[in-house]
């Protein structure tokens, strides 16, 4: 009998260990769990087209607080969407919720910059190189694209974006090429506002393509060498598609202060902006300052003023 009270006894004082031990666990994951549902209830609104107007439109008076000018806007924006991965880890999530997050900040950069007077927003969405990641997450990626195309249609008629897709694409599924070829087609008609995503994409690749459809077309008697000058190696790249090809402004957001075999040629004279900024967290205050920093700057294209 005294044996089986220790037993009792001890169990007993078990008890309140064992209720603070998961205490302790819960309020550990508190953060993670918390932030989870932050991001999922974002992606919901998302997904049923809710939205708050004033987190997506700069003002007037906001404008003027910033000193931006919208005649001195680039025509050209152009990003490299970094950071997706680190924001997702450092998130306690998983790699797709960190693309879904970073495709989620993409539409939003896009109509901020479009409701700025900006014209084209190009988009390095996945470069050659991404082939060599892990498979689930290209697959992943993939599938993000095909379904954001699809699902945002509606988004870009009512918007009237048009909507190109510039790389090698030779690897892409089926599927995402056919969605691919349906977007652009339903979309070519509109002029003023144009997003082009590099999927595929590799500033060499580009060069290379360029260089191969010149050799053709001179050995097919269209082109002689007096004609190959800077104007037909650029209308021979692959941003042949936008009214205005090389970009303005390059933004790179997660700390990263490098090009990566993007628009190797388009990039010549383009103003350069690097943030520490992780993309999914790269609002619409950031983009201001990245404008801000644009408009002080003096573009003289290698000449003196």
């Amino acid at each position: 009998m005294p044996s089986l009270i220790r037993s009792i006894l001890f169990r007993l004082l078990l008890i309140p260990y064992f209720f603070i031990a998961n205490l302790v666990c819960f309020l550990l994951s508190l953060p993670k769990i918390l932030r989870f549902n932050k991001l999922k209830a974002s992606q919901d609104d998302d997904d049923n087209g809710e939205r708050d107007e004033g987190s997506y439109v700069v003002g007037k008076e906001e404008l003027r607080q910033t000193g931006l000018q919208r005649e001195l806007m680039p025509r050209h924006v152009a990003v490299i969407m970094d950071g997706n991965r680190r924001w997702a880890e450092r998130a306690g999530l998983m790699t797709s919720q960190g693309h879904k997050a970073g495709a989620k900040r993409l539409k939003q950069f896009a109509e901020l910059c479009f409701g700025l007077g900006i014209h084209t927003v190009s988009a390095f969405a996945f470069s050659t190189e991404n082939w060599g990641r892990n498979k689930i997450e290209v697959k992943c990626i993939m599938s993000l694209i095909q379904y954001q195309l699809k699902s945002k249609l509606k988004d870009l008629h009512r918007e009237e974006i048009r909507v190109s897709v510039i790389g090698n694409l030779a690897k892409i599924p089926e599927s995402l090429h056919r969605t691919i070829q349906e977007m652009e087609e339903a979309t070519k008609i509109y002029k003023n506002r144009h997003l082009i995503l590099a999927i595929d994409y590799s500033g060499r690749f580009d060069m290379l393509h360029a260089c191969k459809s010149i050799v053709k077309k001179a050995e097919n008697g269209l082109v002689r060498e007096e004609d190959v000058d800077e104007a037909l190696i650029e209308r021979e790249l692959l941003t042949n598609c936008t009214e205005f090809p090389n970009p303005d402004l390059l933004i790179r957001t997660s700390g990263e202060e490098r090009i990566s075999n993007f628009f190797l040629w388009q990039l010549a004279y383009t103003e350069l902006f690097f943030t520490p900024v992780l993309w999914p967290d790269f609002d619409k205050d950031n983009l201001l300052e990245a404008l801000v920093s644009y408009q002080r700057r003096e573009r003289r294209f290698g000449c003196r003023v």
